[in-house]
């Protein structure tokens, strides 16, 4: 992995100090330092396409070159405001694309929601009109590319990429910033509620560690997974699929085990609570403040009242956010009725 402290220097030297965006595995020794050494200049922003509305926001302000750090799956959200705001055509905002380049080749053997992005990365930035490099662990050719990318933006007003194979920002062992404010573990609540409700539920699980936990609480239990919707890409989507199962299943509860980041990250999908009457859906954000299979780094989970978002999406809520054990056995008595009207 490239040393971190030298990293930052040389984006600094390159004129480079403000950082927003997404964090990935990929860039986790590079999301853990910025967090830990730039906390006035680092933003994690809720999607990639907001973390670009805020690097050009900085660069309005300042005129100075922002860094937009995300997985490259995220370049999905990133492309409007890239294409339709930052391209030189339109506004002409330069900015620094530090993107983890997963699916690259066969990195990843075992994570197929990876492998068509890792194929279309190169193409899409090629698409924009975004020129890149593909950074290796090596500290001369880091520097090298900053200086030919900040050269480039300042010249031409637009977007250059780096894209980040495995091991370059981030160690073998990524490091982790835990949280433990809360009581009551993801996994304990996960057991309480497949101990709760009716054997038929559909059960979809985010992707990250609900994903993980959800299986391999099922192996343990050794019970049937036939009901169970691992859903390991298209992060914040997740109660957007419940939607369109529990609209079609009827009969049946359908509950989606979402998480914080992932909930935030397309929290406009709340709204269809409100228009599309499904009584049978269950949706449960499991809030550790933090985007933790990537290194723990803070969302905004812990300043965010989404019991009170829910309510006035259209949601029926208990009125308040859970944080034992009991607390969670009487709101899913009160909840888990598919019969209740909206």
């Amino acid at each position: 992995m490239l040393d971190q402290d030298k990293v930052f220097q040389t984006l600094q030297e390159n004129g480079i100090h403000f950082f927003t965006g997404v964090p990935d595995s990929y860039l986790n020794g590079f999301c853990h330092y910025a967090y830990l050494h730039c906390k006035e200049n680092f933003v994690i922003a809720a999607n990639e396409g907001n973390a670009v509305g805020i690097a050009a926001g900085h660069y309005f302000a300042s005129g100075e070159i922002p860094l937009v750090f995300l997985q490259n799956s995220g370049l999905g959200n990133a492309i409007n405001p890239l294409a339709s705001l930052a391209d030189d055509s339109v506004y002409g905002v330069p900015m620094i694309l530090l993107i983890g380049w997963r699916g690259q080749g066969n990195t990843e053997p075992n994570h197929p929601q990876h492998a068509l992005q890792g194929k279309m990365t190169p193409g899409q930035l090629e698409l924009m009109n975004i020129p890149y490099e593909v950074l290796e662990d090596d500290e001369e050719q880091f520097s090298s590319c900053v200086l030919r990318a900040t050269d480039w933006c300042r010249k031409h007003g637009k977007a250059y990429a780096l894209l980040v194979p495995k091991g370059v920002m981030a160690k073998v062992e990524k490091e982790n910033l835990p949280d433990s404010r809360h009581p009551m573990s993801r996994r304990e609540a996960l057991r309480i509620i497949l101990d709760f409700l009716p054997k038929d539920t559909i059960y979809l699980a985010t992707t990250g560690r609900m994903t993980r936990e959800l299986y391999f609480l099922r192996e343990e239990r050794g019970e049937s997974k036939k009901n169970d919707f691992l859903n390991l890409g298209a992060m914040g989507h997740l109660s957007s699929i419940a939607l369109g199962i529990a609209m079609k299943k009827k009969d049946r509860l359908v509950v989606a085990l979402d998480g914080d980041g992932s909930a935030i990250m397309h929290m406009g999908a709340f709204t269809m609570a409100g228009k599309v009457i499904v009584p049978n859906l269950l949706h449960v954000v499991f809030n550790n403040g933090a985007h933790e299979s990537v290194g723990g780094q803070p969302t905004a989970g812990f300043d965010v009242d989404f019991t009170g978002i829910a309510k006035a999406c259209g949601y029926e809520t208990v009125g308040e956010s859970i944080t034992n054990e009991d607390e969670l056995k009487n709101a899913l008595i009160r909840l888990k009725d598919p019969a209740r009207a909206a």
